[in-house]
């Protein structure tokens, strides 16, 4: 059978990105195809795929299909979740661990002239956006937060490299269903298209509106 007849199967029933590994390890030992043949085939569905409603792309995590930013409006409909709203304070938390990570929330703090709310961090990490990766060695001992392959993933990026401008992220985010920088990760059609619309009190325990 065709490598890339698999391959393709293979993506379009997985719920989440397949690495290269992953998907060699479809293959019995004694017919796995090597790394170069797997990225060929793949590079050759992609091309496939070029003047259709569904693509494959490379994220962080792996290789997956979406449906095109362009056929979302239509798409989204078939769900019954509505698309994310976000609290400003909510979108600048995350830029700034996006864009100055590893970061303190006393340094988000700095940054934005107000208290951070648990509730924002607390649902940044309940979406696997952001993790702790460390402390800062000061007084007390900070934690230091940093985005997630997760959050790559979701924003349909390789590496932290393929960031937009800061503002272009933000307006991004704040209609994350329109336009064409970001396509969702497909899987958040089903599932994953709310967030919380949190509070600036820091001692808050609103829930989202």
């Amino acid at each position: 059978m065709e490598l890339k007849a698999i391959l393709e199967a293979a993506l379009f029933v997985s719920a989440k990105p397949l690495s290269v590994a992953e998907l060699a390890a479809l293959f019995d030992e004694h017919e796995r195809p090597e790394s170069k043949a797997l990225r060929t085939a793949l590079a050759e569905l992609a091309e496939d795929f070029r003047e259709r409603p569904v693509e494959l792309i490379e994220v962080a995590t792996g290789y997956r299909f979406q449906v095109r930013a362009a056929y979302s409006p239509w798409v989204s409909r078939l769900f019954e979740e509505k698309p994310g709203r976000y609290s400003k304070a909510f979108l600048e938390t995350l830029a700034i661990i996006a864009y100055r990570q590893p970061v303190t929330r006393g340094e988000i703090e700095d940054i934005r002239g107000v208290a951070v709310s648990s509730n924002i961090v607390r649902s940044l990490q309940e979406r696997d956006w952001v993790q702790v990766v460390g402390h800062k060695e000061v007084p007390g001992r900070p934690a230091l937060f940093a985005t997630t392959r997760q959050f790559l993933d979701y924003f349909t990026l390789r590496s932290l490299e393929d960031l937009p401008p800061l503002q272009t992220f933000i307006e991004q985010l704040a209609a994350p269903m329109e336009g064409d920088l970001f396509t969702p990760d497909a899987s958040a059609i089903h599932h994953d298209q709310s967030a919380p619309a949190e509070t600036e009190n820091p001692d808050s325990n609103a829930t989202p509106e």
